[in-house]
């Protein structure tokens, strides 16, 4: 039989019973009887297993599915880890949460999320009605209790409603609770992007605080979710606590396929030949210095059968977005810089303050590295934190920076417009580029920038084209023949024409087409060519570009 992938497939029972593909994460379950602290916090990016984790948890503790699970786990890991492992298996009430559909960018106010909550609380308890028949119950939580079921509990009623469904549960089973949150943050960070953060953030403390500080009916907690929100924000009084972020070596290899992970899929789904794509494609993360793979882009590759941007499209990029709208000049130096395949250096705070990601550098890399945008290569433990060496992991991730970037221009310039000048410039049509880079600078370029600045016209020049050409390498100020050119492009394959650029300022309008001519001459006299001769490439088009203001002239020869 064939082997389904579990695309979209997040519940434990279905990925075994369903002849779903399963890679073994059991051992999680060992790790955390043998080691498990009083509550567990692990930050992963977004689609990369903490759902289905967080089920296979449930289905292995809890009391009330230990039937179902009776078959569930043979054959894996913690099974194969011992008997006295197994042993524990249905032997606990267990609550699993899952908070990220707590969350829509259409509500406007804390009272719209909370309304929402309410209902949501409304259909979780009542699945737990039948604790209402314990004779013994005390009155004060039935009340509490019915309130949540009925839709009607005030906000410090819903502020409480989890510790109290735990003592209800205690009660009833005689053994103490199991808690599992997943994606804690999905409010928190829905309520920070649309202006109602404080009033989110005081009802998550006190809901989490009463069920995870000092609750004698708490056996342990394990909660998920993207990022760390600061202890003194969330956390604040939680001593128990103990985090697991990307940069940890606890868990590291559970979320997410490691290397082995994914040869042992390619082998038994006849897929080897394409590891090396996979590999280019989803692999780059490091998570407590582990190398770990994209999981929902690797089995998305081998359903379809060919790579592509599977991670990056399931969800809006709104951490880019914040990247790329409040970026300094530096960090535009430090985009530019990572899509050539660079690195740039921050100190990485795990715990964070939503409001330092407006203005603070460190805080807004240390989101891109949680949310899996950046990966650490290198870290040195620092007063303020680990001091880290990032980079993009991947080609999907690289997909993603260039698609927000793009988006960002949309406002001024088609995405297709923009190709379009592009694939002029490539090919040799100086008129056709000329004009769509003229009405370009027209609409995107201020005044003030385009002011007799010509380090500002390579530094647009050079961010356009690095931005867009995959198939070619993109160098500026580069030593070639008896000078430096400012700006040439290199193709991949040798048999496609090159490009060069030189950029001249004019005083005035008048000047521009001597300017252009000038520029011209100049790739010519100081054989700027020579460069791409030494790669094999023969056929180089020549651009000499006049800039006065917002105008431009431009003159091409080959």
């Amino acid at each position: 039989m064939k082997w389904q992938m579990p695309i979209g497939v997040d519940n434990f029972f279905d990925i075994r019973s369903k002849h779903y593909y399963f890679v073994d994460k059991t051992d999680f379950i060992r790790q955390l009887i043998d080691e498990h602290s009083a509550v567990t916090l692990i930050t992963r990016p977004r689609r990369f297993g903490k759902t289905l984790t967080l089920s296979m948890l449930d289905y292995f503790f809890s009391i009330e599915k230990e039937e179902q699970s009776r078959h569930l786990f043979d054959g894996l890991s913690v099974e194969k880890a011992g008997s006295e492992y197994m042993a524990r298996r249905g032997q606990y009430p267990v609550i699993f949460l899952s908070l990220k559909d707590i969350k829509n960018p259409s509500w406007s106010s804390w009272n719209r999320m909370l309304s929402f909550v309410r209902l949501y609380f409304s259909q979780v308890f009542a699945k737990y009605r039948y604790l209402c028949q314990n004779g013994t119950l005390d009155a004060n939580w039935k009340r509490l209790f019915q309130h949540v079921v009925d839709g009607v509990a005030t906000e410090d009623e819903l502020a409480l409603s989890l510790s109290n469904l735990m003592a209800m549960m205690k009660q009833y089973y005689g053994n103490k609770v199991i808690l599992l949150i997943d994606e804690y943050d999905a409010p928190i960070q829905q309520a920070w992007e649309s202006g109602y953060y404080t009033g989110c953030i005081g009802f998550m403390r006190q809901f989490l605080s009463s069920a995870l500080k000092t609750n004698d009916a708490l056996e342990f907690a394990v909660l998920t979710g993207v990022m760390r929100i600061s202890k003194e924000s969330i956390f604040s009084g939680l001593n128990n606590l103990k985090v697991c972020s990307v940069l940890d070596e606890d868990y590291a290899d559970i979320f997410g396929f490691t290397a082995d992970d994914v040869v042992r899929m390619a082998a038994d789904l006849q897929h080897e030949k394409e590891l090396p794509e996979i590999q280019d494609w989803y692999d780059g993360y490091r998570f407590g210095g582990i190398e770990i793979y994209n999981p929902w882009s690797v089995i998305n590759f081998f359903d379809q059968g060919r790579s592509g941007d599977y991670w990056i499209n399931t969800s809006g990029n709104s951490i880019l977005y914040r990247l790329l709208q409040y970026r300094s000049v530096q960090q535009e130096r430090d985009l530019y810089a990572l899509l050539k395949g660079k690195r740039v250096q921050a100190i990485i705070r795990e715990s964070l303050v939503y409001d330092d990601l407006n203005r603070d550098k460190d805080a807004l890399y240390s989101m891109l590295v949680t949310t899996g945008y950046l990966t650490v290569v290198e870290k040195r433990q620092m007063p303020g934190g680990p001091f880290c060496r990032l980079q993009i992991p991947n080609k999907e991730i690289r997909d993603a920076y260039q698609f927000e970037i793009l988006q960002r221009m949309k406002e001024t310039m088609a995405v297709s417009d923009l190709y379009a000048m592009l694939d002029a410039l490539l090919c040799g049509d100086a008129e056709t580029f000329s004009d769509d880079l003229q009405r370009y600078i027209a609409q995107f370029v201020s005044a003030y920038d385009a002011a007799n600045k010509e380090s500002f016209y390579h530094g647009l020049l050079l961010g356009l084209t690095a931005l867009v050409l995959n198939d070619y390498t993109v160098e500026s100020n580069r030593e070639s023949g008896y000078g430096r050119f400012d700006l040439a492009i290199f193709p991949k394959e040798v048999d496609k024409a090159g490009v060069i650029m030189e950029f001249k300022v004019a005083a005035d309008e008048n000047e521009m087409e001597e300017k252009a001519k000038e520029a011209l001459q100049q790739i010519e006299d100081r054989e700027y060519v020579t460069e791409f001769q030494k790669r094999g490439v023969k056929e180089v088009w020549k651009y000499g570009i006049a800039f006065c203001g917002k105008k431009i002239a431009v003159h091409r020869s080959s």
